[in-house]
């Protein structure tokens, strides 16, 4: 495939916005080089969750099957443009009998756009088991879909993830953690059923974990603009689940202060299982006049 035809929007054959399924579709390039395809998107910037995703995967797919991703830990260092595919080089760092640790670089034009570390751990080890308890929240089939709004942004982000149903419980139905200073918690899952295969199930969750977490930074700050981009992130995968069903992803920031906000979320099943674990630092920089908080393509500022 050549450059021109590869930095082409892909479509589906019913002329919708590529699924999941096209994000995490990577092609080989040679061994341990691989490309994203573009996604088309109402930003101009690509996508954080997209970015991890697609790193996760060429990451998987230097390891064997009897390996599970566990963790990973990711800086974004510098934006990229969604109207590009992203190449992603992997780095065999550790070889282990264990455990398997893979460097993988993300990048555009020459520039890299994100660095993550990911670890296997052998399936079938065995030892002592605890987890946290899950929130006491509504389900989510009392929860309303997040309404419409007239800010170009969250209608951007309303068409870029229109196969996610995303319901952020509304405060006053559950009980606040003491001393936390801002929380929010979330229902959230694909609207479209999904394969059958663990490690895309783990690779999509690395997509939606970037979904709504920053937001629960600004939860006491609703009405002060900020710049918003991820910085970091980390997370750890503890038990098998699907992307397909309802996850509660329990959000706390415990802090904001000089322009960034560390955020951290807990993901759990709807049987109560605690499934992930999420950390991530993000900009909220006061918006400067004129700034957009989220770069929206011109064509769409207006709509």
């Amino acid at each position: 495939m050549s450059d021109a035809q590869s930095a082409q929007p892909a479509e589906s054959a019913d002329g919708r916005r590529p699924r999941i399924t096209d994000v995490l579709d990577l092609e080989q390039i040679e061994p341990g080089i691989f490309r994203g395809q573009v996604i088309p998107s109402a930003l101009s910037r690509t996508f954080g969750g997209q970015v991890a995703a697609q790193s996760l995967v060429a990451a998987t797919r230097t390891v064997g099957a009897e390996y599970r991703v566990h963790s990973l830990h990711g800086y974004f260092v510098g934006p990229g443009n969604s109207d590009r595919p992203t190449v992603y080089l992997v780095d065999e760092v550790r070889n282990g009998r264990s455990f398997r640790v893979r460097s993988v670089r993300a990048v555009q034009d020459g520039r890299t756009l994100f660095v993550m570390q990911a670890s296997f751990h052998v399936r079938g080890d065995q030892g002592p088991e605890h987890s946290d308890i899950v929130r006491k929240v509504p389900p989510p089939e009392e929860i309303s879909p997040q309404a419409d709004s007239n800010r170009p942004l969250v209608r951007a982000f309303a068409k870029d993830w229109e196969d996610w149903d995303i319901r952020i419980v509304p405060p006053e139905l559950w009980e606040k953690s003491p001393g936390a200073a801002s929380q929010q918690v979330v229902w959230f899952k694909s609207k479209v059923p999904l394969p059958d295969d663990e490690t895309f199930h783990i690779c999509t969750l690395a997509y939606m974990s970037d979904m709504t977490l920053l937001g629960s930074a600004l939860v006491p700050h609703r009405d002060e603009p900020v710049q918003e981009a991820s910085l970091d992130h980390a997370m750890w995968f503890m038990r098998p689940f699907r992307a397909d069903e309802w996850l509660l992803y329990d959000q706390s920031s415990p802090s904001a202060h000089g322009g960034r906000a560390l955020t951290t979320g807990r993901i759990f099943n709807q049987q109560g299982d605690l499934v992930a674990t999420v950390t991530q630092e993000g900009l909220t920089r006061s918006l400067a006049e004129g700034k957009q908080s989220i770069p929206i393509k011109t064509d769409l500022q207006g709509k």
